[in-house]
């Protein structure tokens, strides 16, 4: 297995099974949202870049400046509110990191700041190819279809609908519906618990091994990780019984099978 492992990040990812088990057709898919549907990194850059220009003429600080107090209020938030949806929250980074720089709470200008992100962000996603043409397949055949995924429900819902998929989720789950983050079961058993379906004929597709891939595997799905540059493959119990790289790869696969 880890021979197979240490291959497989040297090359190309080709659709694999790496758990030799008998897979079939699912009656149930589920899919995590960042990083899964779209590049997280491409978007999070851009926004991350609008957001510091921004600073420079709102708050009158050089972005070095706001950097620091920004990662410091990163990871306080994060230590406080730990796995759950509010922990991911740009806003109370934003309100906490104005306060670091000794401005008080400025609520207008966190406001700002966070919209400024949020718009720039989806203004620069982009579904990976072959996303909808998987989803809508799924739909055709009548196989249901979640979304689960960290964060508030606000901006998820958010971004589901810039993509369009609101019609092909038959349901959505965020960590804030459940109250914790992936690997938590709790989004997972919620999702199955929508579906009604039993999880060994659901599919959960995600990037994260240590979150959508062990969350899954606990569960008792099949779990199918999407590995692109940057993604580091499931090891372990974190073991994927599929990996792939392009959906169109994956939609042939599951057209494949009985």
């Amino acid at each position: 297995m880890n021979e197979l492992l240490s291959a497989l990040r040297a090359e190309s990812y080709m659709l694999k099974i790496i758990l030799n088990q008998s897979i079939v057709k699912p009656q149930a898919v589920i899919l995590d949202t960042d990083n899964t549907l779209y590049p997280y990194d491409v978007a999070n850059q851009a926004a991350t870049k609008e957001v510091a220009k921004k600073v420079v003429e709102l708050l009158g600080v050089d972005e070095m400046s706001f950097h620091n107090a920004y990662t410091e209020a990163r990871q306080e938030i994060k230590a406080q509110l730990n796995f759950t949806a509010s922990s991911h929250s740009r806003l109370l980074y934003y309100q906490r990191t104005i306060e670091k720089l000794g401005m008080g709470t400025r609520i207008l200008h966190a406001l700002d700041l966070e919209q400024t992100y949020w718009r720039s962000f989806l203004t620069h996603t982009q579904l990976f190819p072959g996303a909808v043409d998987f989803l809508q397949k799924l739909k055709s055949d009548n196989v249901k279809t979640a979304n689960i995924t960290d964060l508030t429900a606000q901006i998820q819902f958010r971004k589901i609908i810039y993509f369009g998929l609101d019609e092909l989720f038959d349901y959505v789950v965020s960590s804030e519906e459940s109250g914790a983050d992936k690997p938590h079961i709790k989004s997972f058993k919620l999702a199955l618990d929508k579906l009604s379906i039993n999880p060994s004929k659901v599919w959960m597709v995600g990037d994260n091994a240590d979150a959508d891939i062990a969350g899954g595997n606990l569960c008792g799905m099949i779990t199918i990780q999407k590995v692109h540059n940057g993604v580091a493959l499931g090891k372990s119990e974190n073991t994927p019984h599929i990996i792939f790289d392009d959906f169109q790869e994956l939609m042939s696969y599951y057209s494949s099978l009985e």
